[in-house]
């Protein structure tokens, strides 16, 4: 390891001396710019000449920016694009960087050209596996929020977490949502007391655009990345209509109701107003052993976000959340407002207030375009409320984040960089059955990274951040990553980078209080969260695509494997007891292996079909025995078909094979415990059918779960929830059935 963070470091100095050489001299030969419209929109494929034909002619990049050999001094650069007023500059010698903002003035006879976008992406640009999945991928299934955004998604599982709350979670690379870094516009979003109930605090359809990508992140958005990085692109004030709203209803009483609506003040400032309301009113027990199957309850949301985009290249914007949730569930007959007793129904319930605030800042400078500076910042309070039967469990979170960030370019564009500052502070105060828990974290940082293009086959991103903790001290945080393009058929990408974080051990693990089962954890340094050591993780990944044509349709094949080897983990381990849980520092050996092989193809005419299957080999050491990590599928396939008619029907179906799990307590009776049980396989399918009118109204009819598969007997010793034997955590499939629903879309 040493060897390693010697080599980034040295590689990353050594990039930065040539960007800073390179940055301090002129090439007195070469004429930089950009072309832009009149909205200061890139121009892509503009040309680009000089007068009197001199030399040859250049097209501008996918970001409107060129470079061209200097002539004469005193000569004309030309700027032409389509349906544009030609433009042209004079040079004279110490001109180096120009920009061209051309008008539009060409009428032109219309001109239609027609594309279908695929709803789900991977550019092969970037040297960062990244799956861009947008809006119309989340309307294939009812996304009503972003747990329930990827089950068309293969390289993300979606599971429930317990019998009691109705919770879905995520897993990836088989290990839990927590080792993924989710942001929000690149803001750190879901952590701390968040990281499971945070996932329903973002609905579907505020959800502009997902990126998703595998293995560790850049060093630019922290340290705490570990199985990858999911970012979500909320939709702006440009971005939504005037007024737009969506309902939902299911079969199971769940009601939603989305309202977007913006305003425009004048050209530089706008707002976005966003709400989202969602009740449960319906009792459902469907397997009849007496305890909802859904929990009731009401949860609000909203934000109100502004914009400005103002002269002299300068972009602001910040915003407000605010989120109520509560949630009541366990026996039929239970009543909040009872008394937590033996003589009473067992009962859940959950009451969670967060408020959230954000603000960006970009500059860019108009004579040189390849630079900028921005900042981010963010504040969050959190407070959650809940028991269990005889549990009870209190959290109080504030945070503070922020982030500024420089980015540069050398003249030749090899070199590209970024590098800056970064403070991350979190307070967290928790009770759990009257014990406290108390502590401050505060962790200034600071990071560079360096991007090398020698061409247009290789892209080297070497990234380095340092970091200190305030309890757990000073660390260092490499990241690589590699992409080669051969070819125009092939990309190869690969990466290696260190995690670390801090577990929130009661939080993250909600679920297990769903029980009778005693927390104990065994604490080695008072001086730390929980008396544990931090959470450390190195990924080292591979990602191959291929592109190919078969019967002039377009299509790709993707093979990516995955390591991700810890070197420091906090164990939840509830399988060597099977009345408590003990929570402990790793002693020995943990990791998880992924492979994983998609293809994507358009089988007919606007018919889309993803096919995809992937390996886990997930071990850690529990109790000083390497064993299976419990409740991850070793096996998984998964097929998606997307149809859409020329008349605006759309038709979606996925149906996946869920391998069997190590599910070591999964049996009706607690009197003996048979380590090596595991589940049995399954399918689940899912459909929806969606009518569009002139790009204004969609109806939309699905339906989960249509084979109706559940897990039988998901809550042990439901007649009698306060035994000791009772637990409602041990869930390897669906709780609940099939789930058929009904919505409509609306712009006004």
């Amino acid at each position: 390891m040493k060897l390693l963070h010697l080599f980034l470091m040295v590689l990353l100095c050594t990039g930065f001396v040539t960007v800073f050489a390179q940055e301090h001299e002129h090439d007195d030969h070469t004429v930089r710019g950009k072309v832009t419209d009149e909205q200061n929109k890139a121009l892509v494929g503009a040309l680009i000449y000089w007068g009197h034909n001199h030399g040859e002619t250049i097209i501008t990049d996918e970001h409107g920016e060129f470079s061209i050999p200097k002539h004469h001094n005193g000569d004309y650069l030309y700027a032409n694009y389509v349906g544009y007023s030609t433009d042209s500059i004079i040079i004279n010698e110490h001109d180096h960087y120009v920009v061209f903002k051309l008008q539009s003035g060409i009428e032109l006879d219309e001109v239609v050209v027609s594309h279908r976008e695929k709803s789900t992406v991977s550019s092969s640009l970037k040297p960062i596996h990244t799956l861009e999945i947008a809006e119309s991928e989340l309307h294939k299934a009812a996304c009503c929020n972003l747990s329930e955004s990827f089950e068309t998604t293969p390289s993300v599982d979606v599971t429930f977490t317990d019998a009691i709350t109705g919770t879905k979670q995520i897993q990836m690379l088989g290990l839990s949502g927590s080792y993924v870094q989710f942001t929000r516009e690149n803001i750190p979003a879901i952590r701390g007391l968040a990281t499971v109930y945070g996932l329903q605090f973002i609905p579907g359809t505020w959800i502009r655009e997902i990126h998703l990508n595998k293995g560790t992140g850049s060093v630019i958005n922290g340290f705490e990345s570990i199985t990858g990085q999911i970012d979500i692109q909320l939709y702006e004030p440009k971005d939504i209509e005037t007024v737009y709203v969506n309902l939902f209803s299911s079969e199971s009483g769940r009601t939603e109701v989305n309202i977007h609506a913006k305003k425009a003040f004048s050209d530089s400032w706008s707002t976005a107003l966003l709400l989202h309301g969602r009740t449960q009113k319906t009792k459902q027990d469907n397997n009849d052993d007496n305890f909802l199957d859904i929990p009731l309850g009401n949860q609000l949301i909203g934000i109100n976000r502004w914009e400005y985009q103002g002269i002299e290249d300068m972009h602001i914007q910040f915003g407000i959340k605010g989120t109520y949730l509560s949630q009541i569930g366990g026996e039929r007959d239970y009543s909040p407002s009872q008394i937590h007793n033996i003589t009473n129904p067992w009962g859940m319930n959950t009451y969670i207030t967060r408020g959230d605030a954000w603000m960006k800042i970009g500059k860019t400078f108009h004579d040189r375009a390849w630079e900028s500076i921005g900042f981010q910042s963010s504040f969050s309070f959190h407070n959650q409320e809940s028991q269990y039967g005889l549990q009870s469990y209190t959290g109080d979170e504030l945070s503070g984040y922020a982030n500024l960030i420089f980015q540069g370019a050398s003249e030749s564009e090899k070199h590209k960089y970024n590098t800056g500052l970064s403070f991350q502070y979190d307070r967290i105060d928790e009770t759990f059955n009257d014990q406290p828990f108390l502590y401050d974290e505060s962790v200034p940082g600071i990071f560079s990274e360096h991007t090398y293009i020698p061409g247009k086959k290789l892209t080297i991103v070497s990234g380095l951040r340092g970091d200190f903790h305030s309890i757990y001290g000073g660390f260092i945080t490499p990241r690589l990553h590699i992409r080669y393009k051969p070819n125009s058929d092939y990309v190869i990408r690969m990466s290696l980078g260190r995690g670390q974080r801090t577990a929130r051990v009661f939080a993250e693990n909600n679920n297990l209080m769903a029980s009778s089962r005693l927390f104990l954890i065994h604490s080695e340094n008072n001086e730390t969260p929980y008396g544990l050591e931090p959470e450390i993780a190195w990924n080292v990944g591979a990602n191959i695509t291929r592109y190919f044509s078969l019967w002039n349709r377009k299509g790709s094949i993707t093979l990516d494997a995955y390591r991700t080897l810890f070197q420091e983990q906090v164990i939840i381990d509830y399988v060597q007891d099977q009345y408590a849980v003990h929570v402990y520092n790793l002693e020995g050996t943990s990791f998880s292996n992924s492979v994983q092989t998609q293809i994507d193809y358009e089988l007919v005419h606007n018919l889309d079909i993803r096919m995809a299957y992937r390996w886990y080999d997930v071990q850690s050491t529990y109790n000083g025995e390497l064993q299976k990590k419990p409740f991850v599928s070793e096996h998984r396939a998964f097929t998606n078909l997307a149809y859409t008619t020329e008349s605006d029907w759309s038709f979606d179906y996925t149906v996946q094979w869920h391998g069997s799990k190590h599910a070591p307590l999964a049996q009706s009776s607690m009197e003996q415990i048979d380590t090596d049980k595991n589940s049995p396989d399954f399918f689940t399918m899912n459909a929806q059918v969606t009518k569009t009118w002139n790009d204004k109204l969609d109806i939309y009819v699905g339906a989960e779960n249509l084979l109706n598969y559940v897990q039988e007997n998901p809550i042990f010793s439901a007649s009698q929830p306060y035994s000791s034997e009772f637990d409602a955590s041990q869930i390897w499939g669906p709780v609940f059935g099939r789930e058929v629903y009904a919505g409509l879309r609306y712009t006004f």
